[in-house]
């Protein structure tokens, strides 16, 4: 008898949900998807629920993804980087730059709202930490850091924008222009016309983070 009541009191009702289950199913929707399709309706269909019971554990999306890029953070490995305070900015910056490359859609959601979470910081530490440590004040080691970031943020963001047009259309609006451009107005632009996709394509970051480093630091 009691069983038969159990069962009965469990129809319809939505699975019982936890916190931990909530992140990793919006972690699913944000690799799958982006940040722009993640929504509380979204996120309460991936887990066969109703969006009212996600308030119970969250307040709201953007706590939601705070708590994402906590746990993303979290699990980020940590390797011992180099003793001089150089190739310590330089190893760190390219670390930054890779790991958020590997999750691009943590780049777009650092982007588009003032989010962020607070075991990721170490990494910010440790770059502010190594130009200041090459004889700079707190306020230029910042202004290094922040140098640093807009680099990689902005590579990751055309690149992710970039592949997503292609996927979509079959190739990247810029290559069509610059296909079209004639020798007399751009010479240099024609020549470079056969390769300029394969330009683009090519994975220079570490070269190119070592280059701003070498021109900010004394």
């Amino acid at each position: 008898m009691s069983a038969e009541v159990s069962r009965t009191r469990g129809v319809g009702r939505p699975p019982r949900l936890s916190l931990e289950a909530i992140i990793a199913a919006a972690e699913r929707v944000l690799v799958a998807e982006g940040p722009e399709k993640l929504s509380m309706r979204r996120l309460a269909a991936e887990l066969g629920s109703t969006p009212m019971a996600l308030y119970h554990h969250v307040r709201d999306k953007d706590e939601l993804l705070v708590l994402v890029l906590e746990s993303q953070a979290r699990t980020m490995p940590r390797p011992d980087l180099p003793a001089e305070p150089r190739d310590r900015l330089v190893a760190a910056s390219v670390l930054l730059y890779e790991l958020l490359a590997e999750r691009p859609w943590i780049v777009e959601v650092l982007t588009g709202d003032d989010l962020i979470g607070p075991s990721a910081l170490w990494i910010v530490e440790v770059m502010v930490g190594a130009a200041a440590d090459c004889g700079l004040t707190e306020d230029e080691a910042f202004y290094v850091y922040r140098t640093i970031w807009f680099y990689i943020v902005g590579d990751l963001i055309i690149r992710v924008t970039g592949g997503r047009r292609r996927a979509r259309t079959g190739a990247a609006h810029q290559d069509e222009v610059v296909a079209g451009l004639t020798a007399d107005d751009h010479p240099r632009l024609v020549s470079l016309s056969g390769r300029w996709a394969e330009l683009n394509a090519r994975d220079t970051h570490r070269r190119a983070l070592r280059a701003i480093v070498d021109g900010l630091l004394p």
